[in-house]
């Protein structure tokens, strides 16, 4: 997620910019895209999204308002719950549409920030926290809760970090996503990073020339039934843990394993023109932040960079404004070899800024992009399976197929922003995988994650009026 556009990134004051930037930021108008020739467009509900699908229902569940960022399904008692960074966890009544607070903060972790949702197997609830102290420093912790026979939710800390150094700027990404592996024994979580592209972020000069530290820029795999567990902040030690899965994410903020058992991530590119990625997350595999972006170098990190000739930044984006883009002798050397995202091959989200600062689209072009359109954000990523969908929207022995949802871009000039729901179809093809990509809605209100049950597709939306709507594929 962009800095500047987007809810989960960055505290300020104490107060996380999911509230504060996201409202008045990430509150632009977007120029809605137009379906692809073989689309439908039916739009049953007034203000609400535009099908571009042939045989999908469409349902308002509830409104919820702006703020709510997660839905999990626990696949015990097929509770629907929805995560509020303030309040905390509510459960959602699909059929009466109704929501209710079910576990405040109060009880998960007083004075935190939540990012973060998942629901095991057993149906045990982890969540994400983020304490910040003071304008330096920040904890995170994954905290565990498993409810009673009346419904109340105990919580213990499975978790926590050593207090390490924020930028104090809205590049702060904190510890967000987490996913359980299938097997139910692992939970991986993702830790974004502290900076922007890369920059010296030293917090008026708390942290003399600092970058990324060892907690930042992240994933790590922890034993599900780990007890109070300590991260610390050195590099080393963790890797000493074995804590660290795979290294170089920007902000992995959804993570998802598919039915064959991978894990994959979206990550969302820095405030410039690069594209955001879908990642296949391979242990000790490294994906490029910040040395590169989708499959193309981050040029700070060049002797000869010239901010002033960069034809991918624009003016309303935070870290240009504040000069982050600049001529940087010391930035260091990559560590070695990179993975690349995954290819997509249209015919959506597959726009480009070319070198010569043109907006162009891959997929028209016949060229593969990796993976989005700058700054759509891709979130709410889910694996399709259930034999109760479309045969072409599920997943099979040849290939896996997903949905996810695109935040959309608040800044920036090119035409492709999101605010869509986009199918993927993903097939492995070498060492990686290759997707083609579907837009089949539009003009949702900033959504922000996805939950599937059989064939029903629910959607939470971030933004002013926001509800969640289900889509029953027929």
């Amino acid at each position: 997620m962009q800095n500047n556009q987007h809810p989960q990134l960055s505290w300020q004051s104490g107060i996380i910019t999911l509230i504060t930037i996201s409202l008045v930021a990430a509150c632009t108008t977007s120029t809605p895209l137009p379906p692809t020739p073989s689309a439908v467009e039916e739009q049953p509900i007034a203000g609400g999204p535009v099908i571009l699908r042939a045989e999908i229902a469409l349902r308002k569940v509830v409104e919820v308002g702006p703020g709510n960022i997660r839905l999990a399904i626990n696949p015990v008692n097929g509770a629907v719950y929805m995560l509020n960074p303030i309040d905390g966890l509510y459960l959602v009544d699909l059929k009466a549409g109704i929501t209710t607070l079910i576990s405040p903060l109060a009880d998960i972790l007083p004075q935190s920030i939540l990012t973060g949702l998942a629901v095991g197997p057993d149906g045990a609830v982890y969540i994400v926290s983020n304490l910040k102290f003071g304008d330096n420093l920040t904890v995170a912790s994954i905290r565990r809760g498993v409810a009673d026979s009346t419904g109340k939710f105990k919580w213990e800390t499975l978790a926590s970090t050593e207090p390490y150094p924020t930028s104090n700027t809205p590049f702060d990404h904190n510890f967000n996503g987490l996913a359980i592996s299938p097997d139910g024994q692992w939970l991986y979580v993702n830790s974004g990073s502290r900076t922007d592209h890369g920059e010296v972020e030293d917090n008026d000069g708390a942290f003399n020339d600092t970058r990324e530290v060892g907690l930042t820029a992240k994933i790590f795999r922890l034993p599900i039934d780990a007890d109070r567990l300590s991260l610390p902040t050195q590099e080393s030690e963790l890797d000493a843990q074995g804590l660290i899965f795979a290294r170089g994410v920007r902000n992995a903020y959804d993570l998802a394993f598919g039915p064959n058992g991978d894990l994959f991530a979206i990550d969302n590119g820095p405030d410039a023109d690069y594209p955001d990625e879908l990642n296949w997350i391979r242990e000790d595999h490294h994906y490029g932040f910040p040395w590169r972006f989708g499959n193309q170098d981050n040029p700070q990190q060049f002797f000869d960079y010239d901010s002033n000739k960069d034809q991918r930044l624009h003016s309303d984006f935070t870290a240009v404004k504040i000069g982050a883009y600049k001529n940087d002798p010391t930035f260091p050397k990559p560590p070695g070899d990179f993975t690349d995202p995954i290819i997509n091959l249209g015919p959506d989200a597959a726009y480009y800024r070319g070198d010569d600062g043109g907006e162009y689209n891959a997929a028209a072009e016949g060229k593969p992009a990796y993976t989005f359109t700058p700054h759509r954000s891709p979130l709410g990523l889910v694996f399709a399976t259930d034999p109760a969908l479309p045969a072409d929207l599920r997943s099979d022995d040849r290939s896996l197929s997903a949905f996810l949802v695109n935040w959309g871009a608040a800044g920036g000039t090119l035409t492709d922003r999101g605010l869509d729901l986009l199918h993927l179809r993903l097939t492995k093809k070498g060492d990686n995988y290759e997707a083609t990509v579907t837009q089949i809605a539009r003009d949702f209100k900033s959504p922000i994650d996805t939950s599937l049950i059989e064939n029903r597709l629910y959607v939470l939306e971030y933004g002013d009026k926001a509800a969640v709507w289900e889509l029953t594929f027929k």
